[in-house]
């Protein structure tokens, strides 16, 4: 291995064991792949194509679906690639990348989600107030923030890690997460504090408490109140909560070591394939231009292989 920085290629241990079924497992990537881009995307569709879904809860579950398409493309494409390689190899530049895009992406995964919990909140309780609130303005706001804060947080510690010297070159898992500590000759105490304070948990602890703090004041609230009330709430907390459950188990994956190759189903289940489902499913507005797009849309292969017959 070369010791410059541009030279240096990191192992993959993760596929070892796995050469048998190797074709197998590239085929269930690929369509879990093809699912997750194919299905945030009607997601965004439907939300940027329809007038009346322009408000802040569904401009952030936009949001959140683009977010999901960028994880999708920084953890498949490479899976993909590895499964067919003899080797399963990684420049360290492009491991870093990847692991700044990982926790960059998750991070701002739960400040959306913190988002729609405090838009939930104003919505729910204090629905006089709420077109004062949440304007065009400040969801602007908050989507630059959600996006800006963790990219630059993130910058920091990949370019400390950057000017780390290698002396390992064996990350045990299938792709880079923070696992790349080990590879450095020398812990370094400063990343190490600042990762730990700053991205885990003033952007990452931190956004999880409040939504659960605010979901916790909206039950209190709502369950005084009457059923109109109550059934509002939960058609519209229930899918938040259910994808910071998911979004929970994604970051158990992205702990510092994964040591078998059985961690594979651990990718198979936290991936951005959730999200679309349950926002399609469980929000009824976006369930309902979901089934006339799908409905509209086979009528019309219908009658073409008619007219053609």
């Amino acid at each position: 291995m070369g010791e410059e920085f541009n030279e240096t290629y990191i192992t993959l241990g993760g596929f070892e064991g796995m050469e048998n079924y190797r074709y197998l497992y590239f085929i269930l990537v690929l369509t879990l792949c093809i699912l997750s881009i194919y299905s945030n995307a009607i997601i965004v569709y439907i939300i940027w194509e329809h007038q009346n879904l322009h408000e802040s809860m569904y401009i952030f579950i936009a949001a959140f679906s683009v977010n999901s398409l960028l994880v999708s493309i920084n953890i498949y494409p490479k899976l993909l690639i590895d499964f067919l390689s003899e080797k399963q190899t990684v420049s360290y530049s492009v491991c870093l990348l990847q692991y700044f895009l990982c926790y960059c992406l998750g991070i701002v995964d739960l400040l959306l989600l913190a988002a729609m919990a405090f838009d939930r909140y104003v919505s729910i309780c204090k629905p006089l107030v709420y077109p004062n609130i949440m304007t065009n303005r400040t969801v602007v706001v908050v989507l630059v923030f959600a996006w800006f804060v963790p990219a630059s947080q993130m910058s920091v510690s990949t370019v400390l890690s950057a000017k780390q010297k290698v002396c390992h070159f064996v990350i045990k898992g299938f792709f880079c997460t923070n696992s790349i500590f080990k590879l450095h000759c020398v812990n370094s105490k400063v990343i190490s504090v600042f990762g730990l304070v700053s991205c885990m948990f003033i952007l990452g602890i931190c956004p999880v408490f409040f939504v659960l703090f605010t979901y916790a004041r909206i039950l209190f609230i709502v369950y005084k109140s009457s059923n109109d009330v109550r059934q509002k709430a939960a058609e519209t907390c229930l899918p938040h909560l259910l994808v910071l459950l998911f979004q929970s188990l994604y970051f158990v994956y992205l702990r510092p070591q994964h040591s078998t190759p059985n961690d594979m189903s651990e990718v198979v289940l936290y991936n951005p394939l959730f999200n679309p489902i349950i926002y399609g499913f469980k929000m009824k507005e976006i369930f309902k231009r979901l089934k006339k797009l799908f409905c509209y849309s086979d009528l019309t292969l219908g009658f073409n292989i008619y007219i053609q017959i």
